[in-house]
């Protein structure tokens, strides 16, 4: 039986709904998922599908959290708060623990300090807390000579930027996004889901791989003491399921800055859309210098924590390298290990954001945005 479409388009993205209605009749029958984006601040895509979701359900986003935590560094960086060429140090004096001394936050955000792990991994309740993640990592020794290298931080990258915002504003990066970014825009992304919403929450459904899917997995190498088990926690005595994450209460109510946002696709593409244009009379949240630096690559090549080519501008994920090479120079945000997938494109004006309840193999954007995402660019583009 294939699902019912939900929501609206403007004109000029109909090809944008006929892709989603493609791929939703193709799914399996209990897909449930959300799509959304933005043009210039106007938003042009709205639809669900999915019994028991619409679009004011709320989904774990993983680690497209990671840029709603981004986005309140630029801020601060724009203001003058934080220089992006100062020390770590200089905002954290305990992180010059084991060799970290020279670390400037530019290179903490492009995933260069070495840090993705705790030698003996962390507990459930640690990973839940940006504090306690901070704490331990600064006296953690790095996986590689901070600098000179780069690796995805899975887990703990949230928790590093956070700490640096808590020393220079004394408020926490949770707070600094609830007061300056969520609340004012009126954002369905959390980063701490108030009891009051959590009726709202759709629990995360893992995805067992088909017999070619776990093939696959089988033949990557891996083991207890690679850097990718460190960086996703895999290593220590309560391994983490990723796919179930954003099921533990715990994770929900702190909303860890790494993976612990809950948020549906409009509170994804809005962000972005806040972002680089004007929303219900508000000037964009960054400047076009700002948004530029942010989205600019600074490391590019050979990631060691998921041993693939990968593009990170300032904490970001460089949209156009990393998945989509249509989009514009500089096109900047950050997919979730869900299926999930959240950017802004400045140059055409387009915020994206897509969010599904069943996890998808094998793990970052779904594969379904290759087709949404195009759809939406040319419709972008056209319009």
């Amino acid at each position: 039986m294939t699902q019912e479409i939900h929501g609206t388009v403007a004109d000029g993205f109909e090809a944008v709904r006929e892709e989603f209605a493609a791929f939703v009749a193709a799914e399996r029958p209990d897909y449930e998922g959300q799509l959304c984006a933005y043009l210039h601040g106007r938003r042009v895509v709205d639809l669900w599908a999915g019994d028991g979701t619409d679009a004011d359900s709320l989904y774990g986003v993983y680690s497209s959290t990671k840029g709603a935590a981004y986005l309140v560094v630029a801020l601060l960086v724009q203001e003058g708060t934080l220089e992006l060429d100062r020390k770590v140090t200089y905002y954290w004096p305990e992180f010059s623990a084991e060799g970290k001394g020279a670390l400037t936050l530019r290179e903490l955000l492009s995933h260069r300090a070495g840090l993705v792990g705790a030698d003996t991994g962390f507990t459930a309740r640690e990973l839940a807390d940006d504090r306690q993640i901070a704490e331990r990592l600064a006296d953690q020794r790095p996986f590689w000579r901070p600098g000179a290298a780069f690796g995805y931080h899975a887990l703990v990258i949230g928790a590093l930027a956070g700490e640096v915002v808590r020393r220079a504003t004394g408020r926490t990066l949770q707070e600094v996004y609830e007061e300056r970014v969520r609340a004012p825009y009126g954002l369905d992304l959390f980063l701490g889901l108030p009891d009051a919403h959590e009726p709202r929450f759709r629990a995360a459904q893992p995805m067992a791989p088909t017999a070619e899917q776990r093939a696959l997995l089988d033949s990557l190498p891996d083991g207890p003491h690679t850097l990718a088990a460190v960086a996703f926690n895999r290593h220590g005595e309560e391994p983490t399921d990723l796919a179930l994450l954003p099921n533990d209460p715990l994770i929900r109510a702190k909303g860890p800055a790494s993976v612990g946002g809950v948020a549906s696709a409009r509170g994804l593409a809005g962000l972005y859309a806040a972002a680089i244009s004007e929303v219900g009379g508000k000037a964009p949240l960054l400047k076009e210098d700002t948004a530029a630096e942010f989205g600019q690559c600074h490391s590019v090549g050979h990631d060691l924590v998921v041993r693939a080519h990968k593009s990170y501008g300032l904490g970001f994920q460089a949209t156009a390298d990393t998945w989509y090479p249509f989009l514009g120079a500089g096109a900047f945000g950050h997919s979730g290990a869900g299926g999930c997938q959240a950017f802004a494109d400045p140059r055409s004006g387009l915020a994206y954001g897509y969010a599904r309840r069943r996890f998808a193999f094998p793990g970052g954007a779904a594969p379904e945005n290759d087709r949404l995402v195009a759809a939406a660019h040319r419709a972008a583009l056209a319009g």
